[in-house]
């Protein structure tokens, strides 16, 4: 099943996600379950939230991939959201 992941940072929270970026990124390359993935932007290009498609066999297994992120664990996020998705195009 497709999850898609929306989370939008905590407001100033630009050094937490700085700060866990790398760690975020390893453990994104580590999974085997990525469909899709990459930063939700402000108007002027900032990294505001991240939007990831995880291909997992049902909800549970997204919060458990969720909760391990190391963006998860610095506490970047004001809220994080899990909806399954359906891929039609593309």
């Amino acid at each position: 099943m497709l999850v898609a992941l929306i989370a939008h940072d905590k407001k100033d929270a630009q050094n937490i996600r700085a700060d866990n970026r790398p760690a975020h990124l390893d453990y994104l390359n580590a999974s085997d379950c990525i469909f899709q993935a990459g930063p939700l932007l402000t108007p002027e290009g900032g990294m505001a939230g991240s939007l990831i498609v995880l291909d997992v066999p049902d909800l549970q297994a997204a919060q458990d991939w969720a909760d391990a992120d190391p963006y998860a664990k610095a506490g970047l996020f004001e809220n994080v959201e899990l909806i399954e998705w359906k891929k039609v195009i593309g």
